[in-house]
């Protein structure tokens, strides 16, 4: 038990500033210590005892859920756009209670301690929890969950593969929230000084990405791609596109991986050609390279649009498309980076009413939830249906009036589904440092085989 809290609680704090979960992030995504660790583990221990009293209190009226979330500009906008709209078309007595969470890794620590205490009684009805690490903490903590089974939800209203984060020996434990869709954004000004257009963008081959990064560089200055190159997403986002995991069968999966080298030796060469810069950092992502304007196109999850337009003075120059891939050929890569759900912990006293609140909003594809969601929180859809509303369909004048909200829910219905790990955090940071080898001309293989080796060591210890 104690090596089980030990890892979950490392687990919580390398997540501390999850890019994936936020709309603009401020810190890396993966590092911390055991300070840190420390202080969440005693907000963790504090915000507990203060919920199961909450909780205990308010579950006697039979109208009133508690849920913990993070990100008051994010998430709880979108919790309190579904707490109105339940109220206005269902239960005008029914009460959202939100006990906000500094980080997504409070969220985590909290059902840590509660299981390895196995005492449940301390979580609140309802909880938004990361996606990629939602498995984990039911094979650790089985017993902290309650299901949707029962409930009455159209499940194909929703990507297949967001369910699949949430969805275990097909049961479906997750209300999906957040779209973490990739977009690749391009700033169209400077694509044409180069000779190309947006269409010029989708179903290309990355070598052919590559021919234009060079030009757009050459002429203006400006890199087509930008990323953390200590958190590099870059190979997930880019597998991805491909149907390729990390990962086969339970095990890190990267020197018998043709596919994961494939794409290895485009991010290799598209920094060699200028075509591809990787910041320092998280912050010099975002703030140097993005909000600097150092670049003429941003690739990942649909929740940097909000750092993309802190530049206003690029409005109506940026459109989005897809992601090319190595065939090329019109075909077009889809792909997921973050993102997260709600789940109803073992503690709800009223089941029927967590799975009712969360249905009849989120998991109806409410355009009152959703609509309002998007804009007073920015939080996109994973519901089909709600992507096809009025709001969403509306021209967005930074994007050149383009209704790039449905495009986003459009293009994650198709996004493949890989396996994934416990272990894709770590599996990051290693590959991350295996091209930042390459590019300083360490020998290919033997750097993909030492990351692979050093992930291999940490799911052995």
């Amino acid at each position: 038990m104690k090596k089980r809290l030990l890892s979950a609680l490392m687990a919580g704090t390398m997540v501390a500033s999850l890019a994936a979960c936020s709309p603009s992030p401020t810190a890396p995504q993966d590092g911390g210590n055991a300070k840190e660790t420390s202080k969440a583990t005693e907000a963790a221990t504090e915000a507990s005892g203060e919920t199961k009293a909450a909780t205990e209190e308010k579950s006697a009226d039979g109208n009133t859920l508690t849920v913990y979330a993070w990100d008051k500009n994010f998430n709880i906008p979108a919790l309190k756009a579904a707490e109105a709209d339940y109220q206005k078309n269902v239960n005008p007595d029914f009460k959202l209670e939100i006990v906000e969470q500094s980080q997504s890794s409070d969220v985590e620590n909290a059902v840590t301690l509660a299981g390895s205490a196995g005492d449940y009684s301390t979580l609140p009805d309802i909880v938004l929890f990361q996606d990629h690490y939602f498995k984990k903490y039911v094979t650790d903590f089985p017993d902290a969950w309650a299901s949707f089974e029962g409930a009455d939800i159209n499940w194909d209203d929703f990507g297949q593969e967001k369910l699949s984060y949430s969805t275990i020996d097909g049961v479906h434990y997750g209300m999906p929230v957040d779209n973490g869709t990739v977009i690749f954004a391009y700033r169209t000004d400077l694509l044409q000084e180069a000779g190309y257009t947006i269409d010029d963008m989708k179903g290309i081959s990355w070598d052919e990405w590559i021919e234009v990064g060079k030009k757009v560089y050459d002429k203006t200055g400006k890199y087509l791609l930008s990323m953390d190159g200590d958190g590099n997403d870059l190979p997930y986002m880019m597998l991805q596109a491909e149907g390729v995991s990390q990962f086969k069968d339970g095990d890190v999966n990267l020197t018998e991986n043709e596919t994961f080298k494939k794409i290895i030796d485009v991010i290799v060469r598209g920094v060699q050609a200028n075509a591809i810069y990787l910041a320092n950092d998280w912050s010099d992502y975002t703030d140097q390279t993005i909000v600097g304007d150092m670049v003429a196109g941003v690739m990942n999850g649909n929740w940097i649009i909000p750092t993309i337009k802190q530049v206003s003075d690029n409005s109506g120059k940026w459109e989005i498309t897809s992601m090319p891939t190595l065939e090329g050929n019109g075909k077009e890569g889809f792909a997921s980076n973050g993102g997260s759900s709600l789940y109803i912990t073992s503690n709800c006293k009223n089941l029927e009413l967590a799975q009712d609140f969360l249905g009849k909003t989120f998991g109806a594809g409410s355009t009152e939830t959703y609509d309002t969601a998007l804009k007073e929180g920015g939080v996109i859809t994973c519901s089909i249906s709600a992507g096809k509303s009025d709001v969403y369909n509306e021209g967005i004048e930074y994007f050149n009036n383009t209704p790039v909200y449905a495009e986003i829910v459009a293009m994650g219905a198709n996004v493949p589904i890989v396996e994934q790990s416990d272990y894709h955090y770590p599996t990051r940071t290693q590959v991350a440092a295996a091209i930042q080898n390459i590019i300083s001309g360490a020998d290919a293989d033997a750097s993909i085989k030492d990351a692979e080796d050093q992930v291999r060591f940490a799911m052995q210890g």
